[in-house]
């Protein structure tokens, strides 16, 4: 199977969402530097994985694995910061960010808490979501032929990521491979549910503050600036039966 036919069928069906984030030249530099985060911080936790895992074959493929991820990253923060120097004009798109998740990093996992096997079922399942959404973006930047480039390169890449990583699985942990890679697979979706969760939450709280804003807040208002306009402009006398201390709180 081509590298171009893992993106997934959602993903597919949301073509056009992909080149409308990708048609405008500040959300395509958005995204390019965002992936240079995301694929950095991914280097630095297989890095990590290397030092702690027991197995001398695995440690070599993920120091080789944590170097492509850091490239990736220098990659991408080239292209991006490149594409920002070439801007004459300040960001003029009312949508300046991206509805659609990228890059594939390591999902806040904590990796010295994690086993070979959880790990390598993980990378794989992340790794072929990558590659497969890696192919959509190298087509939606076909008039950038220097970062369609640099897709087309990452992508080669990721696709060994996924090979090496369900081979390696399938040596250290032969008898759950699957079911590990079908428990990874949920866990990503689990952890999509959740931030999408969290994102309609924000949206809902939003729209319910607005409303109160505007609802609630606005008679009070009126209320207020009319019980104003009662009141006699000026200082007001203070009648003379007062007694006490001038300087006195009570």
């Amino acid at each position: 199977m081509s590298s171009g036919n893992r993106s997934t069928a959602w993903d597919r069906m949301l073509g056009p969402v992909h080149r409308w984030v990708w048609s405008d030249p500040d959300r395509r530099i958005r995204k390019l530097l965002l992936f240079g985060e995301v694929e950095t911080d991914g280097g630095r936790d297989i890095l990590r994985a290397a030092e702690i895992t027991p197995d001398p074959l695995l440690r070599r493929l993920y120091l080789e694995h944590a170097i492509d991820e850091l490239h990736h990253g220098d990659l991408f923060r080239q292209r991006g910061q490149a594409l920002l120097r070439t801007r004459t004009t300040a960001p003029s798109t009312f949508f300046n960010g991206t509805p659609l998740p990228g890059g594939h990093g390591l999902d806040d996992l904590r990796v010295e808490d994690e086993s070979d096997p959880r790990l390598l079922a993980f990378l794989h399942v992340a790794e072929k979501a990558a590659a497969g959404r890696f192919a959509i973006y190298r087509d939606c930047v076909a008039d950038d032929p220097e970062t369609r480039a640099i897709f087309e390169e990452i992508l080669r890449d990721e696709v060994f990521h996924m090979n090496y990583s369900y081979a390696q699985l399938n040596r250290v942990s032969p008898e759950t491979c699957r079911r590990r890679v079908w428990a990874a697979r949920a866990s990503r979706l689990w952890k999509r549910y959740l931030r999408a969760m969290a994102a309609v939450a924000a949206l809902i709280g939003n729209v319910l503050l607005t409303g109160i804003y505007f609802v609630v807040l606005a008679p009070f208002a009126w209320a207020a600036k009319r019980a104003e306009r009662r009141e006699p402009a000026g200082w007001q006398p203070i009648s003379g039966g007062r007694e006490g201390s001038p300087t006195s709180q009570y």
